[in-house]
């Protein structure tokens, strides 16, 4: 039997409550086995200054997942992968066991068009997406959304599905979750500190993450 997987890509600059809440909600939803937190080396659609090092963003995920069946990981990092269209392509040769769905906030599919080759990635593995205040009439009017509509399914039958198929748009909906990384770091700019000169262990890859590696 294949092990059903969400993939929540993101800076996780740093992670907090907010992601874990997210996650356990969509994984209860989906049906879902486990999910991973693919912590990014680079967004290509976010500047690098005020970035924190790899390993204090990896740290921060492994933290908050916590006794949860989520798996934080920097496997971008030794795919040498720096899109989202490539990175599942790995996962999927890589790990041909498992059935993936791709999990974003609302906020993600209103530029969602801007991504390389959005397209291939909806006909790759189905997406959810979770409503995120202040981000789902944009959503809802993108190009992207435009596209995908007419994929739309609900939680209910996804969970039934006895294979996935793609392209699929599950529209999730929950309780409004008010924390945010941006905050965080408006609070404490340098929240990272806590963890220089640190190094933890990837628990997908079993690779060794030191803080000079990033540096």
């Amino acid at each position: 039997m294949l092990l059903r997987t969400g993939l929540l890509g993101g800076s996780f600059n740093p992670a907090h409550g907010g992601h874990r809440r997210i996650t356990r909600f969509t994984i209860d939803a989906l049906g879902l086995d486990e999910a991973w937190w693919l912590v990014s080396p680079g967004n290509p659609l976010k500047p690098r200054k005020g970035m924190a090092p790899l390993v204090a963003r990896l740290k921060s995920a492994e933290k908050q997942a916590r006794r949860a069946p989520i798996v934080p990981t920097a496997i971008e990092r030794e795919l040498g992968t720096r899109y989202t269209v490539d990175t599942i392509r790995a996962l999927k040769r890589r790990y041909p066991k498992r059935e993936f769905v791709w999990l974003m906030g609302s906020d993600n599919l209103a530029q969602f068009h801007r991504w390389k080759r959005w397209r291939d990635i909806a006909r790759t593995m189905p997406i959810a997406v979770i409503a995120r205040p202040g981000y789902n009439g944009a959503a809802m009017a993108s190009p992207a959304m435009a596209w995908l509509r007419r994929y739309t399914v609900s939680a209910a039958s996804f969970r039934k599905r006895g294979q996935w198929s793609a392209p699929a748009l599950v529209l999730l909906r929950f309780d409004p979750d008010p924390r945010s990384a941006t905050a965080i770091r408006r609070a404490n700019a340098d929240w990272a500190s806590d963890y220089r000169g640190a190094a933890v262990r990837d628990r997908l890859t079993f690779s060794l993450i030191q803080d000079r590696e990033d540096a």
